[in-house]
């Protein structure tokens, strides 16, 4: 694999929701209103309100095209592109900048597209749930941002601001681990599956930075995080559209993809292979230096 988003998979998340803190008021919403002792004022927008129904309607949306820069701790930064889906979570990369996508990671199994086909394939699968146990990853999906943020107190709004050319609202939130994993109603707005899912991949997170700008037609359209874990810092900055209009993260056509194990399963029996014939050889080579020998010829390494 030769991108960070899937490496972060093999290397690289979506998937289920987060149980967070509660769902009150908080700061001034984008209608002009304040919270007054956890409640909002009639009409009032509160930012537990803005994130809840951008998330519900990101959610159906599916798909979105991104473009992405991850950095890691190192400071080697690398652009990714492509489209991203959730529920169930999929990434498509688009190495080349052809416009198609030459990396697919569909859940847990990774299609890497390769110039050089292997058995006449052209694409080489690699499941990464060998044990029956799926990984829990975060997906930098636009669903997976505004999961972490809903029902957060410590969500505020920031402001409107242009971004991407046109308006958008900028929320903010700084999230520990104890943010992350607490439970809260406004979460329900996720099915079951996916709540569970994400609770379980936000367990290794220390710390979570997130600014998300939401445009006016409701999605996210740039999302900066830090993520920090027990491995270091990470940053991840993104820009999303296309909701609603880009194609689905799809499979490679199966006559098409060779099975990674399956191929080196191959490549270890032709080894085996090889490793039989050259001891065959190594037995003729000695029985001929015995040979040589009990005839007072010195052998094969000479007198």
């Amino acid at each position: 694999m030769n991108t960070a988003a899937l490496t972060r998979a093999a290397i690289a998340a979506a998937g289920a929701a987060l149980l967070v803190g509660g769902l009150a008021a908080c700061g001034t919403d984008t209608a002009g209103g304040k919270a007054d002792g956890g409640r909002k004022t009639a009409g009032a927008e509160t930012p537990g309100d803005a994130v809840k129904a951008s998330y519900v309607k990101t959610a159906a949306a599916k798909f979105a095209a991104y473009e992405m820069t991850i950095t890691p701790g190192s400071g080697k930064a690398e652009q990714l592109k492509g489209t991203k889906g959730w529920y169930p979570s999929s990434t498509g990369i688009d190495a080349r900048g052809g416009g198609s996508d030459n990396q697919v990671m569909i859940g847990d199994v990774i299609y890497t597209h390769s110039d050089k086909p292997v058995d006449g394939k052209s694409w080489m699968k690699m499941n990464l749930n060998k044990d029956g146990k799926g990984r829990r990853r975060f997906n930098d999906d636009p669903a997976d941002y505004l999961a972490v943020l809903l029902g957060q107190q410590k969500v505020t709004l920031v402001g409107t601001e242009q971004v991407e050319g046109g308006e958008a609202r900028h929320f903010k939130g700084s999230l520990t681990n104890a943010d992350l994993l607490a439970a809260d109603e406004s979460t329900k707005v996720m099915e079951a599956a996916n709540r569970q899912y994400l609770h379980e991949a936000l367990k290794e997170y220390l710390t979570l930075d997130v600014d998300l700008w939401i445009g006016k037609d409701g999605h996210p359209v740039r999302v900066e995080s830090v993520q920090g874990t027990k491995d270091g810092t990470t940053k991840v900055s993104a820009k999303f559209s296309g909701y609603g209009t880009t194609a689905p993260v799809t499979a490679p056509p199966a006559d098409q993809v060779a099975d990674f194990d399956d191929v080196m399963k191959g490549i270890d029996d032709k080894l085996k292979g090889v490793d039989d014939t050259l001891k065959g050889v190594d037995d003729t080579l000695g029985q001929a230096d015995r040979t040589l020998r009990d005839a007072g010829l010195g052998g094969l390494g000479g007198s």
